[in-house]
């Protein structure tokens, strides 16, 4: 698709902002209008339409995507996707370790411990730690800790949440990225949610494609938490 507009703007609306394309305001795939919580959101959005060329390129609108998903899919049924979210707790990968007598394990137990336990503090949950391939399922209690935790996120945090946890496999993860304004940090939680794959390619060897698919997710991830830091902030 040939580009179709000039000029790109910003202007705050009733109940938020909103991109203006020649002075058309951008709607969602569904036919919303495309508002966002903040200017922040709102300027990343504009800036994935400005930097379009002659040709619009699909796969470029990264956070236009997500915002759409967040008003037409997730804001509609928030009870739903934060039931979706929760589902994660009971097969977290960081929950999850190797046998005790396995090399893996005690480098999961210190990589991943000080991350769960920081979680459980900061959250007020127990959660139990699972060795070997048997699922067991978490407490009542702390399901429904979580679920209360994800019913009161709007539908932009949500629906950044549902990426970094089904990126990472782990709701944990998600949480404590979703709470961090350090990139640094991101980018540690990243490298220990995908701790099992690293020390697979290390001991197997490593594959391009594998690595690229890797690093496409570690991106995805990434924007992500800036997708949730842009809508708070």
């Amino acid at each position: 698709m040939k580009r179709f507009y000039k000029a790109v703007s910003v202007h705050q609306v009733a109940g938020g902002w909103q991109v203006t394309l020649d002075g058309r305001p951008v709607k969602t795939v569904k036919g919303a209008q495309q508002i966002v919580p903040t200017e922040t959101l709102a300027r990343m959005l504009a800036a994935e339409w400005d930097s379009q060329g002659e040709k619009i390129d699909p796969a470029s609108f990264v956070f236009r995507d997500m915002a759409d998903y967040a008003i037409d899919i997730v804001a509609p049924d928030r009870a739903a996707a934060a039931d979706n979210l929760v589902a994660y707790g009971d097969t977290d990968t960081l929950l999850y370790r190797a046998d005790p007598d396995e090399p893996l394990y005690a480098r999961q137990q210190e990589v991943w411990e000080p991350i769960v336990a920081a979680f459980e503090a900061r959250e007020e949950v127990q959660l139990t730690r699972v060795s070997g391939i048997m699922h067991k399922p978490q407490a009542p209690q702390a399901i429904a800790r979580l679920k209360d935790r994800f019913g009161a996120m709007d539908g932009f945090a949500l629906a950044a949440n549902e990426a970094m946890t089904s990126l990472a496999a782990s709701l944990i993860t998600a949480l404590t990225a979703a709470g961090t304004d350090s990139e640094q940090n991101v980018h540690a939680l990243w490298a220990a949610a995908s701790l099992e794959e690293e020390w697979q390619a290390d001991l197997w060897g490593r594959d391009e494609e594998a690595e690229e698919r890797r690093a496409k997710r570690a991106g995805d991830f990434l924007n992500a938490w800036k997708f949730v830091q842009s809508a708070k902030s």
